[in-house]
């Protein structure tokens, strides 16, 4: 248990952010024994022009002509801040001196406003937890010099389009110059131990106070009449992380079984050959509130991810919320999936999908769904901080 201490955490999410965070999460569950100062990123000129509409952008406007505070309380032992300050917008220069130059411009401006806020608080000896932003806070380490500095890597941020100019290269940097690396799969993890020797697999956490199945008392009108057994999926539906020809493998080989997809579709998803095979139902986007009662639908949850960059490494909590409600899971095979090797049907190609799937509906019983809940509950935001915690204290004990 780390207690006491003085924490600065920095990152790609605000507070506010409207999307889950990973890095949120924690931040509250530091804030339980230590203080805490949660650091908004700071606006780029570009995003201030572009999303001048978008209320949180105002909001942020408003920050920076100071007729709103920059520090918040937002409980006894947490604050957040939204630094005064404007970057640089420098993710598409090419030259990578040009990209480097500015860049160290932007950590100096972002550190600056950081280092004001550790003063009027009075931080000291203060732990710095980056959550992959390897850009604005590259400089950090040397700029506002901490007693600790952890990078947590929860995804392979260097795969997406945005980072691919300069973000390998960034990212391999600071792993190297970081006390420690927290990363949430096993497979990030040996990504980070071949920059730095501490680097240590710290798993993830959830809320699953939604996913009970003693909650669900009636399940939606537009999936209780679907013909059984249903096979769904719940989230977004993008073509770069599922694999659309395993559901139409599914679909096309078991016509009697219904294939459920619960969630936004990206264009790809709008115009593939599934919508078009009748024993596939698109539901599209619910409150998340609303998505428990689908899964209680559900005979086996599925997440057929596509097999690149951006999924290898992936953690996806929806499997935990999927074996919360007890649910048999299929799953395409991954190193990051292993963790869950015990407890999912884990597919090397489509045509395990179905054999596997088969397998599932008939193999099912009490005993296995209710193995199934407790190992989804040990994953808490509170274990995984205390694996953060541990790994800590091996360097600091």
């Amino acid at each position: 248990m780390v207690e006491n201490r003085d924490i600065i955490i920095v990152g790609l999410q605000s507070l506010d952010s409207e999307i889950g965070s990973n890095c949120v999460n924690i931040a509250y569950e530091f804030a339980k024994n230590n203080r805490v100062l949660y650091v908004n990123y700071p606006l780029d000129r570009l995003t201030t022009i572009r999303h001048n509409s978008n209320p949180s952008i105002k909001k942020r406007k408003k920050i920076l002509k100071g007729n709103e505070p920059d520090l918040v309380q937002i409980n006894k032992n947490m604050w957040n801040l939204y630094p005064r300050t404007i970057l640089e917008s420098i993710n598409q220069i090419g030259s990578k001196t040009i990209f480097n130059y500015l860049n160290k411009i932007n950590n100096k401006r972002y550190a600056k406003k950081i280092n004001k806020s550790i003063e009027k608080l009075g931080f000291k000896n203060f732990i710095l937890f980056n959550d992959s932003d390897f850009y604005r806070s590259f400089y950090l380490k040397e700029l506002l010099k901490p007693a600790l500095f952890v990078y947590y890597t929860r995804d392979n941020m260097v795969a997406t389009d945005y980072f691919k100019k300069h973000g390998a290269r960034y990212e391999e940097a600071i792993m190297k110059k970081a006390d420690l690396v927290a990363a949430n799969s096993v497979y990030l993890q040996n990504e980070a131990i071949k920059f730095n020797q501490n680097s240590y697999y710290v798993g993830q956490g959830c809320d699953l106070t939604l996913f009970d199945k003693t909650l669900i008392k009636k399940l939606p009108d537009d999936i209780e009449t679907i013909k059984k057994p249903v096979l769904g999926y719940i989230g977004v539906l993008k073509s770069s992380r599922l694999d659309i020809e395993v559901i139409e493998h599914l679909a096309v080989s078991k016509p009697e079984w219904s294939i459920v997809l619960v969630g936004p579709e990206d264009d790809k998803f709008k115009n593939s050959k599934l919508h078009k095979i009748k024993n596939i139902h698109f539901l599209g986007s619910k409150n998340i509130d609303e998505l428990p009662s689908y899964l209680a639908a559900f005979d086996i949850a599925i997440n057929p991810q596509l097999l690149n960059e951006l999924t290898i490494g992936n953690y996806p909590r929806k499997i935990d919320e999927y074996l919360a409600m007890g649910k048999p899971v299929l799953a395409t095979k991954t190193e990051a999936m292993q963790t869950f090797s015990e407890h999912v049907y884990l597919a090397e190609n489509k045509e395990e999908y179905v054999t596997l799937a088969e397998k599932a509906l008939k193999k099912n019983n009490s005993e296995k769904e209710k193995a199934r809940e407790e190992f989804a509950k040990s994953h808490t935001w509170e274990n995984n901080v205390l694996k953060i915690y541990k790994a800590i204290q091996k360097l600091t004990n």
